[in-house]
């Protein structure tokens, strides 16, 4: 299915611009609206194309979600193409010429996409169960927030909606019965695998930064930086340090100006 759409994508493509002008990346409101597995996902991907050194502008939207063609955030408007979500922009991104793995030996570029596997499995997964099957949580920070850009009653249906499809995925993926106990174990076993990886390098993979550096840095800024009650994952991941000087030094190198909101 990959290479039939790459297949369509280079067609339509044909030989001009790399990169199209005015290239949008689709995110909601991020003080208001955003929520933990959201953010990391929207971070990731603008760190990625940051890396890429690929200029876009980020457009907030209260509908972002809605507007998407996968209902999923971020999504990237490139001229008549619309994507969303890390995988299929990685892969879009690709498709033009821009890639951060090209160097790397096929047995590199084997390890890349099973650590990316890892992260988004663990971490994401682990995203999603704090947000919307810890009740403190759910009803403080995530209910709220994915209502807030809705009337009555739609500002509690909606989130009671989006509360049951996720857990219907946790539940297939063998995540909903977990204890937090469990979920915080996946999370440090993670952060394990990873610290072992990255051991004193700059990247992942050496002196130049991957996809996966990309989508390690939005997981684990994101979980250090978003206060949740009743819980504090931030402690235990600054238990690693190397990664949380790698974050430290994606943030001063791609972030360096604040975003507005």
């Amino acid at each position: 299915m990959t290479s039939l759409v790459g297949n369509v994508i280079q067609a339509e493509i044909g030989a001009p611009e790399r990169w199209p002008n005015n290239v949008k990346l689709y995110e909601p409101y991020q003080a208001e609206q955003i929520i933990l597995p959201d953010h990391a996902n929207c971070l990731g991907v603008r760190t990625f194309l940051k890396m890429c050194n690929l200029p876009f502008t980020r457009e907030l939207r209260i509908n972002a979600e809605e507007m998407s063609p996968s209902g999923s955030v971020p999504f990237l408007q490139a001229g008549v193409f619309l994507v969303a979500e890390f995988d299929p922009i990685v892969a879009f991104v690709g498709l033009r010429g821009f890639q951060l793995s090209q160097d790397l030996s096929e047995t590199e570029k084997s390890d890349l996409r099973a650590y990316c596997s890892m992260v988004s499995r663990i971490l994401g997964n682990a995203e999603k169960y704090l947000s919307w099957m810890m009740d403190t949580i759910a009803v403080e920070v995530t209910q709220p927030r994915v209502g807030a850009v809705h009337p009555w009653p739609l500002n509690w249906m909606i989130p009671m909606m989006k509360k049951f499809e996720v857990k219907s995925q946790l539940k297939s993926l063998g995540w909903a019965n977990k204890t937090l106990e469990e979920v915080l174990n996946e999370i440090k076993s993670c952060c394990q695998a990873l610290s072992e990886r990255l051991e004193q390098q700059k990247y992942f993979f050496g002196d130049q930064p991957t996809e996966l550096d990309a989508l390690v840095f939005g997981h684990l800024f994101s979980l250090l930086t978003i206060q949740l009650p009743a819980v504090d994952i931030a402690a235990d991941i600054k238990e690693f340090v190397n990664l949380t000087e790698f974050c430290q030094r994606i943030e001063s190198k791609y972030f360096k100006e604040k975003e507005d909101d």
